[in-house]
């Protein structure tokens, strides 16, 4: 099953986009919503529920619960947020309704490029586009007469001379917490050497030279980090970033308003943005959507209401009022500094997730078993052929892989 992808040149037109009112209409009955906790969600669930009858919950964990969740009758919430990988289980298990008729109904500000559709039905509505690409103290960089690193090599270089100089705690972060976000740094990694994850017939494909190449990568970086990396997601590097405790991290683009916060950054206006850097083949990124799906066990009163909602929450008005929270899919989005890293990484050529059934298979695959090769436990070769053992068990069990 293919995913519409989204073209990151999208989101970066620029119209303007009149203020609407805080809401519409008056919501008739009670919703929830189940979703990432980032900055973004919180401004969007702040506009949905200006229109009363609406709680949110923001969980960075809302993956492993949304399947259970929406697959119980009735849902346990209406409306969920999801991005190109936490799509698939719920296509996957049938438990999201198609958008067509509500879209027809009430979607006529809505882009194309934010109807995501399978199979020609759309199963969700992008609200923005997002990316891990290099932030950096362009402070200390300048300070120590750095160019902007542009490569792996030129980072590694970096983090050497930051090391030396004694600036900072540890000259590098990154989301290197066991589980989906190691995983990640594999598929960014992996990607921009050119790899390829599955051969014909989703067998894995990943012991091979650019599969060491990208491990070898990802260890070369953990001598510049906090020893605690294996429990290090994008809270944590974005708090070691605002408390001034690290100088470089290949950080999610959701991330960058956050180091301009006055209220809990101690380092405002010092944090660039760049284009991720270089593989041998790519920018060592993906790029992602978020967006919002409705659960198929609610009755069409509710429907009706939730997409109303979801409409409010990512209005002009909630976008024009956190402009710089997040790459918005829509017209009043006025790209600003903070999307600069984002939008480099797409030109740069910097692919979408891929996601799919197998893939996500994969990736929980590379996320249980990475850390083997972190830490000294197994070499290279060894842990990328027990990865695939792990990723072809599962696949089997799944039905995607024949016996």
């Amino acid at each position: 099953m293919k995913l519409k992808t989204l073209i990151l040149a999208g989101a970066m037109s620029v119209a303007s986009g009149a203020a609407w009112a805080a809401c519409s209409f008056e919501n008739p009955v009670p919703l929830k919503s189940l979703s990432a906790g980032f900055e973004a969600w919180k401004a969007v669930t702040d506009a949905m529920a200006e229109c009363g009858n609406f709680s949110a919950s923001l969980d960075q964990e809302f993956r492993e619960k949304q399947p259970e969740a929406f697959a119980a009758n009735p849902a346990l919430y209406q409306i969920g947020g999801v991005s190109n990988a936490t799509l698939v289980p719920l296509l996957n298990a049938g438990t999201i309704r198609p958008l067509d008729d509500l879209v027809a109904k009430y979607g006529q500000d809505l882009l194309p490029n934010q109807l995501i559709k399978v199979d020609g039905q759309t199963m969700a509505i992008a609200m923005m586009v997002n990316a891990q690409h290099l932030m950096y103290r362009s402070d200390i960089l300048a300070d120590l007469g750095i160019a902007e690193p542009k490569t792996y090599a030129d980072v590694l270089a970096a983090a050497e001379k930051i090391k030396e100089a004694g600036v900072v705690e540890y000259p590098l972060g990154g989301t290197f917490k066991t589980g989906w976000n190691l995983g990640q740094e594999f598929v960014n990694m992996y990607l921009g050497e050119g790899g390829e994850f599955f051969a014909d017939g989703n067998m894995p494909a990943i012991n091979n030279e650019k599969g060491v190449r990208a491990l070898e990568t990802l260890k070369a970086m953990t001598a510049y980090m906090d020893p605690e990396y294996l429990v290090s997601d994008s809270t944590y590097v974005q708090q070691q970033f605002q408390q001034g405790k690290i100088a470089m991290a290949n950080l999610w683009a959701s991330r960058a308003a956050a180091m301009n916060d006055e209220a809990e950054s101690q380092v405002v206006g010092k944090v660039k943005m760049a284009a991720a850097p270089m593989g041998s083949a790519a920018p060592a990124t993906t790029i992602w959507w978020d967006g919002m799906v409705l659960a198929k066990n609610m009755s069409d009163e509710e429907a009706d209401a939730a997409f109303r909602v979801m409409m409010e929450g990512i209005d002009a008005e909630m976008v024009q009022a956190n402009n710089d929270v997040a790459v918005w899919l829509n017209p009043a989005y006025t790209p600003g500094e903070l999307a600069a890293g984002a939008a480099a990484s797409a030109e740069a050529g910097a692919k979408p997730y891929p996601a799919s059934g197998p893939m996500g298979i994969m990736h929980t695959a590379l996320g249980n078993g990475l850390a083997d090769y972190l830490t000294g436990a197994k070499d290279a070769q060894t842990t990328l052929a027990d990865i695939e053992a792990d990723y072809l068990t599962a696949a089997k069990e799944a039905g995607l892989v024949s016996n």
